[in-house]
């Protein structure tokens, strides 16, 4: 059963800031300027389910990644739970960033 998610909370912009502390140590952009969070959501209860990727995966941090993205979401104050939920579909490309991002890396 999917579960009831409110995307209009608040609440929901402070996971986005935090999210936006969580680094690819190989990339010095963020991972949501870096278009590897693909959703954000709360339950009813205030449990955070946030779908990610990983630029590849074969990607380092793999297996750190999503635990410290789950780790700091359960810190944001009214956050019940987070689950992470890592994805390969769509698969991610570099036309996913943020334009900030895009610049940062020298894109354009």
């Amino acid at each position: 059963m999917e579960p009831n998610l409110d995307t209009t909370n608040p609440l929901r912009d402070e996971i986005i800031k935090v999210l936006q502390t969580c680094y690819d140590p190989e990339i010095p952009v963020n991972i949501y300027e870096l278009g590897l969070v693909y959703n954000v959501e709360l339950d009813e209860a205030k449990q955070a389910h946030i779908r990610m990727t990983l630029t590849s995966p074969a990607c380092p941090v793999a297996g750190i990644l999503p635990g410290e993205v789950e780790m700091k979401v359960k810190a944001v104050p009214g956050v019940s739970d987070a689950k992470v939920e890592l994805v390969w579909e769509p698969q991610w490309h570099p036309s996913m960033m943020s334009e900030a991002a895009k610049f940062e890396l020298g894109f354009f």
